[in-house]
């Protein structure tokens, strides 16, 4: 396979959690290089296993949190996105923030062309609640 021009001859360079063995949560959002920049593509994670903390009673809320975006010169790295989602394990926060922060940081981290955020939160109370967030450049 050739490799395109312009293009970073190693795209990994510089990310310090990838390969490494990490047994904490962490703030810190990582990319690489977006080797496609011209072409507008939509990458998808899911993460079945997120939690947090209701602010109020201090009991855990489990959510499916789905990130859809289309990015532009950079690409999250996924071990460091799953260190930020656990890093809201045992914060205490409302489903609404906790979704558009999620949101804001991704954004942030990548200054996507467009990026969706879903927090499908599991029944509590009797009411299953789902947030999307929503941003486009």
């Amino acid at each position: 396979m050739t490799e395109q021009p312009n293009q970073p001859s190693n795209p990994t360079a510089g990310l310090t959690l990838l390969g490494q063995t990490i047994n904490h949560p962490s703030k810190i959002l990582e990319t690489f290089p977006n080797q496609h920049p011209g072409r507008q593509y939509t990458v998808t994670l899911v993460c079945p296993e997120f939690t947090c903390v209701c602010p109020m009673t201090g009991q855990p809320d489990f959510a499916t949190i789905t990130i859809r975006y289309v990015p532009d010169q950079k690409i999250v790295e996924s071990k460091s996105l799953k260190l930020y989602l656990w890093s809201y394990r045992n914060e205490g926060v409302f489903h609404e923030h906790v979704t558009n922060k999620i949101l804001d940081d991704l954004v942030a981290a990548l200054d996507p062309i467009e990026c969706h955020v879903t927090g499908a939160f599991a029944v509590r109370g009797g009411i299953a609640l789902t947030v999307d967030a929503h941003h486009q450049k």
